[in-house]
């Protein structure tokens, strides 16, 4: 599964530093850019770039860039102002359906020269090396890990902050196929359809089911985890469930769920080529800000053989 949303830098234009109090000019300005933004005027918002903006960012990409940002997350609910970055005012704002900072810089004709969109950061997130959560396998019988180690060349993941310790995990037959017949439909792989559990006790702090299974071998980067789940532990870790069957996910946002207990059934949503379950750790529910954190189970077979405290790697074989 690759990152949810990547940060999009537009210009940066370094000078001075001010300080942490917000200016005047920085407020009205970036109260203008959230009005026009939230109204898709986007015109407006080129309008009040300065000239090396503008020549730097076109209106045909200063367009392309906020409608594929607003495409992704959505329009602003909420702003605040955090620190002064250089010559950037940053705000720590809400999208309907992402948490970034937005910083933009201003000119002393309050002209726009720079306007910089990054995942937002909390100085005092919580830092986990590791779960301290018992955890079972979160499905049954034997299932190969695809993707799963701390490299690169065992696991693409390691690149994303927050996913950096996920593994991608389907089932595979003696000659090392995920699918019978030809692999055009996902009801001929073997992990399509198949239970889904809940690897400890928890609290279900996101579900999101509607989305449609893909066609193998055609991704949907729309909503890339596609169908998913969200279990927090005890311990505040944060489970992720990704690429859910459509319309197969049983438990609902703030219900208490036991170790073992049905979640869904594995499927091909989201951005998913194939049948499979993509599954990590996170320190924070908001996988915009999250740090991964590394995944141990506490009890299984790995490649036929038993292991304790274990975190499985590319191309072992592991059930509980």
């Amino acid at each position: 599964m690759k990152n949810y949303l990547a940060p999009i830098l537009l210009l940066l234009v370094i000078t001075t530093s001010f300080g942490q109090t917000e200016k005047i000019i920085n407020k009205s300005v970036s109260e203008r850019f959230e009005a026009n933004y939230n109204a898709d005027n986007f015109e407006a918002i080129f309008s009040s770039f300065s000239p090396e903006m503008q020549k730097a960012l076109p209106l045909d990409r200063t367009k392309e860039f906020l409608t594929g940002l607003k495409k992704q997350a959505g329009k602003i609910t909420k702003r605040q102002f955090v620190t002064y970055e250089q010559t950037y005012a940053s705000y720590k704002t809400n999208f309907e359906r992402a948490l970034f900072a937005v910083n933009i810089s201003v000119d002393n004709n309050a002209k726009i020269n720079g306007l910089f969109v990054k995942p937002f950061k909390e100085n005092n997130l919580p830092k986990l090396d590791r779960n301290s959560t018992k955890l079972i396998l979160p499905f049954n019988n034997e299932w190969t890990v695809i993707w799963g180690g701390d490299t690169k060349e065992l696991n693409y993941h390691v690149e994303s902050e927050a996913q950096k310790n996920a593994f991608d995990i389907l089932i595979l037959n003696e000659k090392g196929h995920s699918f019978k017949t030809d692999g055009k439909t996902n009801e001929d792989y073997y992990a399509f359809g198949k239970d889904l559990i809940a690897p400890c006790d928890g609290e279900v702090v996101l579900v999101v089911d509607g989305v449609k299974d893909n066609i193998p071998g055609i991704l949907n980067p729309i909503y890339v985890p596609g169908n998913s789940v969200i279990i927090k532990t005890k311990n505040n870790e944060f489970l992720v469930f990704a690429h859910f069957k459509q319309h197969s996910i049983l438990v609902k946002q703030g219900q208490m769920i036991k170790q073992g207990q049905l979640l869904g059934l594995c499927g091909n949503s989201g951005n998913s080529s194939e049948p499979h379950l993509h599954f990590h750790i996170q320190n924070i529910e908001d996988m915009n800000s999250a740090t991964g954190v590394k995944c141990y189970f506490d009890k299984i077979h790995v490649n036929g053989q038993l292991k304790t405290d274990y975190s499985p790697i590319q191309k072992e074989k592991i059930s509980n």
